[in-house]
Formats: C-alpha cells, structure tokens, sequence
C-alpha cells in the first residue's frame, strides 16, 4: 500500500495521522474531565490533601502535553493532507449528507488545531500549577500574563472541547452508518491493508461546508459569551477594602509581589491592595531613622492559576483573616537600610527583616528590597508538610515611589 493517496483510496500515512489523532483524543477527553473534577473537588476542600493536588497536577500536565502533541500531530496531518488528492465522494447524488459530512470533517480538521491551541495560550497566560512536560519554554511569544487572557481562553478552550466532542460522535455515528447500514467501503478505505473500494471521481466541495462550519464554530462561541464563561479568574472572598493611611511619606505608586514554587515552577502573584504609614528623616545615620507601618489586603491577591487555592483556610484564609500587618523600624546599615519588624499573617506574628535599597532625590522617595520568608512560619499549606508540591520558601519583593508630605 502506498504512502500518498489517490482519488480512491487513503495513503498509509493518512492514515496513520488518523488513527493516531482519535488514538489521542480519546484520551486527553476523559483526562481533562477526570482532571477537572479533582481540581473541583480541591476547591470544595477547606485543607485539600497533598496527595490529591499532586495528583491532579499531574493528570493536568498529561493532558496539556498531550494536548500539545496533538496540536503539532493536527498541523502535520492538515499539511499533508492538503498536498495529496482526497479520495472522491462514495454517495455524491446524497447532497445533504455528503455536506453534512463535509462540515463534520472542517469542524473536525480546525478543532484539532484551536482547541489545542486555545489551552496551550491559557496555559501561557496563567500562572503556576501543573506544566507541560518538555525541554522549551512554558511561556508563548506574544503571550501576556494575564488572567483576562486566561480567563478567556480557559472560556474558549471549554466552548470549543464541546464543539469537538459533538463533531467526533456525529464522524463516528457516520462512520458506523456507512459500515453497518450501508454496508459501503467509507471505513475500509480508512484502515489498512488492501481493501476493494469503488472507483470515485467527484470532487469535494468545499466552500459551503467551510461557511457551515465557522458558521457553528461563531453560533457557539457567542453561547459561550452569553453563559459567561470568558470571565477572568476571580477569587472566591471579596478583597478587605483599605482607608487611606496619613502619612509623613506618601507612597504615589509601588508593587508588592510574591513568588511561590509549585511543582517545579514560579508562580508570580502581587497584592493589589495595600497602604503603607512611613515617616523617616534621611538625615539620621545611626539608630532608628523612622517607622513604616503596611497593611495589605489578602484579597486582593492575585497569583496565577492558584488564586482561588490561596484564598482558601489551609492557605490565607482570607475571609477569617482579611489583612496582613507589617510595623518595622527602619534603620541604616552599611549597604543601605533594614526594616526590622513584625509580620503578621493569618494570626500568626513572626519577627522579620526586610533589607532595601533608596534613593532621595529632594521630596521623592524610591526604594526596593526583598526577602525569603518560611511559609510554616505563617501556618500556610499544614497539609503540605514536605515540599513535593509546594516549597517552603516564599520570595517578597517590594518596590514603591513615595514623596514628602507637605508642612504645614
């Protein structure tokens, strides 16, 4: 049997592009269903088990990296079976059905390219948790962080898995009908070895079953928009709403952030909502040259794929402890200066010193610093009690631009 098709038959190597696409599909489906429901089921867990997220991650990774293979396998498939003939219609004076069966395989052909690929860019465009199993990057070009993205794609990637689930039992019903109904060659001429197979010789159409097909691919879309479903990730308790702070300095702008370590990769997340008291006079060299007073908002949170976990009682515990406090002096040393304080999180209360760099220019303020903190210290993540998932360490980092309040 040759490898290129004919007007009758399949080549051998369409062939094998077609078994080993169903052989993949048929497995990433129940993965991501089964997935998904573990992942459902930690967000119902008050104290989730290690156990369970590291398995959940892994079903995870398995799935988007063999969702990635088929994305690459659909690619090869589509550019080869654009260079070969295809076999002709078996049934062409059944116009209804052969269109039915045309828009069928579009929906088939360009679901195995964007639904793939719009998990791949939510991958991208979130943060943490379970990765894909290969040597290149995690990250795609011209791919932002960012939860809108990846809520939209999360959004996307669902509509679309249905569109090709749908598409899939409506081929294979096809299939079947063809083989046991009609009792014609359409699955014969699928499968290998030789196989007698009527002489075909009319064309496929394939303007009208191409429109059908967007045509479906747009109709469920905007379904999706109408459920909602491309909503960025929230987090499940509304942020503590923080007053404004009088203060010697005023912070204009400044970020804080954290970096966490799960299952081998950084996750980046900052709070958005925080205040910080500050009174300092630059002019002191020795001893206590002021004070610094940050209350952060735990809600405010954002980290990746993550966010929802973190806001649960084995971690922030955010709606029982809303804020975090920070109250520090700050005092120079030789290679600049140390906020040396008390951290507060989630009732627990741990002595902690952040180092930072500044610069004074006038009335303007403009410092930055970091720190590792033991996430046990704060009693974050009791049920991790190894790091296989979740590594004690956690990075801080802190960067604000502040100016002097005016005298009165």
């Amino acid at each position: 049997m040759s490898l290129s098709n004919t007007t009758d038959r399949y080549g051998d190597l369409a062939k094998t592009f077609h078994w080993l696409t169903a052989l993949l599909i048929i497995t990433l489906i129940p993965l991501g269903i089964i997935a998904n429901n573990m992942a459902y089921e930690i967000k119902a867990s008050s104290a989730p088990a290690d156990a369970l997220i590291a398995r959940t991650a892994w079903l995870f990774s398995l799935h988007k990296t063999l969702g990635v293979a088929v994305f690459f396998v659909a690619l090869a498939r589509i550019a080869w079976a654009l260079s070969q003939p295809k076999p002709g219609l078996l049934h062409p004076d059944r116009k209804v059905e052969s269109l039915a069966a045309e828009t069928v395989h579009w929906l088939l052909y360009g679901s195995l390219v964007v639904v793939p690929l719009s998990g791949w860019i939510h991958h991208a465009a979130a943060s943490g948790f379970a990765p894909i199993w290969w040597p290149f990057s995690q990250n795609l070009p011209l791919v932002p962080k960012s939860e809108a993205l990846a809520g939209a794609m999360a959004g996307a990637h669902w509509v679309l898995t249905k569109v090709l689930a749908a598409a899939l039992v409506l081929h294979i019903a096809g299939a079947l009908k063809h083989h046991i109904i009609d009792k014609d060659a359409t699955l014969k001429r699928m499968w290998f070895g030789r196989a007698d197979v009527p002489v075909t010789g009319h064309a496929h159409r394939h303007a009208l079953p191409v429109t059908a097909a967007l045509a479906l691919w747009a109709l469920a879309l905007s379904g999706g928009a109408a459920l909602g479903v491309y909503a960025p990730h929230s987090a499940v308790v509304d942020a503590a709403e923080l007053e404004e702070v009088q203060s010697d300095w005023q912070v204009q702008e400044g970020t804080l952030g954290i970096t966490v370590t799960q299952l081998g990769s950084d996750v980046v997340g900052q709070f958005n909502d925080w205040t910080a008291a500050i009174s300092f006079d630059e002019t002191v060299e020795n001893g206590v040259a002021g004070s610094v007073e940050v209350t952060i908002s735990i809600g405010s949170l954002t980290l990746g794929s993550v966010t929802d976990q973190a806001m649960g009682p084995d971690f922030f515990h955010a709606t029982d402890f809303p804020t975090a406090t920070y109250v520090a002096d700050i005092i120079p040393v030789v290679d600049g200066y140390e906020a040396q304080g008390t951290l507060t999180i989630k009732g627990q209360s741990v002595p902690v010193t952040l180092p930072f760099g500044l610069s004074v220019d006038g009335d303007t303020a403009s410092m930055a610093g970091g720190l590792t903190l033991d996430r046990r210290d704060f009693n974050i993540g009791e049920t991790m009690a190894d790091e296989s998932s979740l590594m004690f360490a956690v990075a801080v980092d802190v960067s604000l631009t502040a100016t002097r309040a005016a005298t009165e």
